[in-house]
């Protein structure tokens, strides 16, 4: 039995989780969280055993001083509660770690305690996984669940995901089992420019989040690190003639598959949220990062060890309805839920999803 002690009522509690490595291309994930924690002043609470969950080999402790004492941090997961004000006040209990790397079944059964506990109502798991997106267009969010009625209630998808997975598919797959309502919510990064940060794809998981939980999650200068990104990579695409040809491919793939999207319900949603902001926003590591097919990947603006830069395979020049199925395809995949570009299934992928 967990006994939470100083920890007080909460109310409709929502349980938001997001892991350091394999399912956080780009940190995008794991700073969403921290953005949260830190805007909202959290409260830790709990903090997982060490010893049990990670390979310090893997992930190793840092030394610090303080004041002239020398203090170790283990890496570890550590819970958090923030309490979210307006006219309809909710709790979130932040969950921020580091993918275990061993003991996954026990790692997960000790948070779901926690969220029982505490009675948690949703459990919301943030991820980012590498994709073939262009980084000049709008970050793809693909939100995805297990549970059939879930995902009709909330505009889900019902992951189908099959392949390998990380600790979000299987957290999300836990929870099913326990019978705790759980999403798993991924932003796509562009494979070609994948090293943190990218304030770009966290700025579009918190607005997937606020839009999901109906709450007004407050962005900071998160929204002009987003323009500054963007702009820093344009410059970088720019230099080389073979990345700005692959980059205006998957603009054209991109805008041919989403062309029948360009108004409605996305146009709507966006409108909405600037309505609401406008008025004072009522509530309402090592190895690499999950792909699109579940496999690992680098980033191919980072610079190489022999000083030069590794240039993204130059794809063949689809024709309009090739480039407008493949983009589909890969979009399903990552509506999916899973990684970056692949659909997580009820066990979410690091590709995941």
């Amino acid at each position: 039995m967990i006994e939470l002690e100083g920890v007080p009522e909460l109310i409709d509690p929502v349980m938001v989780a997001a892991f350091e490595g394999w399912n956080d291309a780009g940190d995008a994930a794991s700073t969403a969280v921290a953005h949260l924690d830190r805007e909202w002043k959290g409260e830790v609470f709990a903090a997982l055993d060490a010893e049990d969950y990670y390979d310090f080999q893997v992930n190793r402790p840092t030394v610090w001083l303080d004041g002239g004492v020398r203090k170790i941090t283990w890496p570890t997961t550590r819970l958090s509660v923030v309490r979210v004000g307006g006219e309809k006040p909710r709790d979130l209990v932040l969950v921020r770690g580091i993918e275990p790397s061993m003991r996954w079944r026990s790692f997960c059964n000790e948070l779901l305690g926690f969220a029982h506990e505490l009675g948690v109502e949703l459990v919301v798991i943030l991820g980012a996984l590498l994709g073939d997106t262009p980084h000049t267009r709008p970050v793809p969010i693909s939100g995805t669940t297990s549970d059939p009625d879930l995902a009709q209630r909330m505009d889900l998808e019902e992951t189908k995901y099959e392949g390998p997975t990380g600790i979000v598919g299987i957290l999300q797959e836990a929870c099913t089992h326990a019978g705790v309502p759980a999403v798993s919510l991924w932003a796509a990064v562009p494979h070609y420019v994948s090293q943190p940060p990218n304030p770009k794809a966290t700025l579009a998981l918190l607005n997937r989040l606020e839009d999901l939980i109906d709450v007004r999650i407050p962005l900071g200068e998160l929204a002009e690190d987003a323009r500054a990104w963007q702009v820093g990579v344009d410059q970088l695409a720019a230099e080389d003639s073979e990345v700005a040809e692959y980059v205006q491919t998957l603009e054209e793939a991109r805008d041919t598959a989403e062309l029948p999207e360009a108004s409605g319900e996305a146009i709507a949603r966006e409108f909405e949220r600037y309505l609401r902001r406008r008025d004072g926003g009522q509530p309402g590591q090592p190895g690499g990062h999950a792909t699109a097919d579940g496999s690992d990947s680098t980033a191919y603006l980072r610079d190489s060890p022999g000083g030069g830069r590794t240039r993204p395979p130059r794809p063949p020049k689809p024709e309009p309805e090739t480039g407008a199925e493949a983009e589909t395809e890969t979009d399903r995949d990552t509506d999916a839920g899973t990684g970056p570009g692949t659909g997580p299934d009820d066990g979410d992928a690091p590709s995941e999803e």
